[in-house]
């Protein structure tokens, strides 16, 4: 496992750099997805999930935290080739930041995620070169939170509600929460999942594959 340190990069050429990226990144025909949630919505254990459902596929994780390597060692462990990205303290990855990581994979993926620092303001506000913005919400977090932090939810393409297998635990409705998520953003993709029982993680890993072949296919 890989541990690189990375800075935040000067905010007015990111859009530049995130395209750039972007396009490369369609050249190889790597699907880029940046994975964004508050800390603790379960994002390692769903992409660990996603590589233990999708194994005709090479799949990359970049998981980038302030400090340690729990998570890409987590990773590691499945078979995906893992990256452990340190931010400098910075509270979010931004394009540069993240060419820098994606330099420092050294296998091709076909599908690669960046597991974004965890918190729900930041990250959205910076364009990583992602083909796709995923966000996850977890049932305990409540179903508030389209309220609470709109951004996020307008710039993600899929919102993935996690740990659905808690929801007879928790006040969360979870039609609500959608209902308050499709009023931010009306294309946003919705999947109510749990990575422990399964439910509801063939419709997102359907999504995944499609949007991998939308790539191939240069529909991007």
């Amino acid at each position: 496992m890989r541990l690189i340190t990375v800075n935040a990069t000067v905010t007015a050429s990111n859009d530049r750099d995130a395209e750039a990226l972007r396009n490369r990144l369609t050249e190889k025909g790597t699907l880029l997805v940046n994975v964004m949630s508050a800390a603790g919505s379960g994002k390692t254990t769903l992409l660990s999930r996603i590589i233990r459902d999708m194994p005709e596929m090479k799949i990359g994780v970049m998981e980038a935290d302030i400090a340690s390597d729990v998570d890409a060692k987590t990773i590691e462990a499945l078979g995906a080739e893992a990256i452990q990205v340190h931010t400098s303290g910075m509270c979010h990855m931004d394009a540069g930041m993240t060419a820098a990581a994606v330099d420092a994979m050294e296998g091709h993926a076909d599908l690669l995620f960046l597991e974004n620092v965890g918190n729900l303001i930041c990250p959205a506000e910076y364009d990583t070169g992602a083909h796709l913005n995923m966000m996850l919400l977890s049932v305990p977090e409540g179903d508030d939170k389209p309220l609470k932090y709109p951004l996020m939810f307008q710039k993600s393409g899929a919102l993935v509600i996690t740990k659905t297998d808690a929801l007879p635990y928790f006040t969360f409705d979870l039609d609500r929460c959608v209902e308050r998520a499709k009023k931010l953003n009306p294309a946003v993709n919705v999947f109510p999942v749990s990575a422990k029982t399964g439910e509801g993680m063939e419709a997102l890993e359907a999504y995944l594959r499609a949007e991998t072949q939308k790539l191939s296919a240069k529909e991007f």
